[in-house]
């Protein structure tokens, strides 16, 4: 894992002078990774280390603190995608009301000069930055011109004619799209949580499900589906095929939103064990039976359906 840090006044010396990636990365997508592998090319060419400056949280969920659950990555998964694609350290500097503050000219000056010694910046065409959204590329541009640091903004990344966003992820998320979500983003959607206790009633229909807790993720459209699973980040041992269902329950008359994943041929304790859940297609939408028969029958096919799209 790389270093991870909380404040642009910790970063030590030898994360310093290098080329900071900046944005809110929330899912690294394509475009994205787009604007990492520019990044990743300048510090290969200057022979100093790229950083990822991104924020936490959000500054969405800092200015509307009552959005509802948005995020696409959270910072684990976020630090993990933006290591793959090339930063060797992370900067996930906390956003609260001191640094909302900040002008625009103090970010440049004390952050990105003083604080990180930033010899190149990357950025997006939309970034903006400082008190009230202030500081915008063009000011980037000619701060690097007068004060001698490198500015690259990436042009936005389009595919057959649409710009690749987190928001349009989000869009299809909510519509249960999870194939095209992987598209956008070059990757499959995941929800990263720890297994909590639940009240046990798959064992009782011989259809055992592991609760992951869902935090603030984005909620896609509740339903089921096919999914892949790692356990506690064990790659070696193999992503495992299941499937998974989201919602609140409403055969036993639950109002709790959960996240319930059933892995096949599975029998391990994964109680308090970190569970990466990517979604993979969507099967079907929500429903309330009549009874537990009308369940199990459903829950079988389900799996069924699921082992099919899997193995597509």
């Amino acid at each position: 894992m790389i270093p991870v840090f909380d404040d642009w006044r910790s970063v030590p010396p030898e994360w310093k002078g290098g080329v900071v990636a900046l944005g809110n990365f929330d899912g690294v997508h394509r475009g994205h990774q787009a604007l990492l592998a520019q990044a990743r090319e300048r510090a290969a060419s200057l022979g100093v280390p790229l950083v990822a400056f991104t924020f936490e949280p959000h500054p969405r969920g800092f200015f509307v603190p009552d959005t509802g659950p948005f995020r696409l990555t959270l910072l684990p998964a976020k630090t993990r995608l933006l290591a793959e694609h090339g930063a060797q350290a992370v900067l996930a500097q906390h956003f609260e009301a001191a640094f909302a503050d900040l002008p625009a000219s103090s970010f440049i000056e004390d952050v990105l000069l003083s604080g990180l010694g930033a010899r190149h910046v990357v950025c997006g065409y939309d970034f903006t930055f400082g008190a009230r959204r202030s500081g915008n590329v063009e000011m980037l541009r000619a701060e690097g011109a007068r004060r001698g640091f490198g500015v690259t903004v990436v042009d936005p990344v389009t595919h057959e004619g649409e710009i690749y966003s987190s928001t349009r992820i989000r869009e299809a998320l909510r519509h249960g799209w999870a194939r095209e979500a992987a598209d956008l983003l070059g990757h499959p959607w995941e929800i990263e949580g720890t297994v909590e206790l639940g009240d046990q009633r798959g064992r009782t229909i011989g259809f055992p499900t592991a609760n992951v807790a869902l935090g603030e993720h984005l909620r896609p459209r509740f339903g089921v589906y096919a999914v892949r699973a790692l356990v506690d980040g064990q790659e070696g041992r193999g992503w495992r095929n299941g499937v998974a269902n989201l919602g609140k329950r409403p055969t036993f008359g639950k109002l709790q939103e959960n996240f319930e994943v059933h892995l096949f041929d599975f029998a391990g304790d994964l109680y308090g064990k970190v569970l990466r859940v990517a979604l993979v297609d969507f099967i079907r939408a929500e429903m309330k039976f009549s009874g537990l028969d009308a369940l199990k029958a459903q829950i079988a096919a389900d799996g069924e359906a699921a082992r099919v799209k899997l193995a597509a």
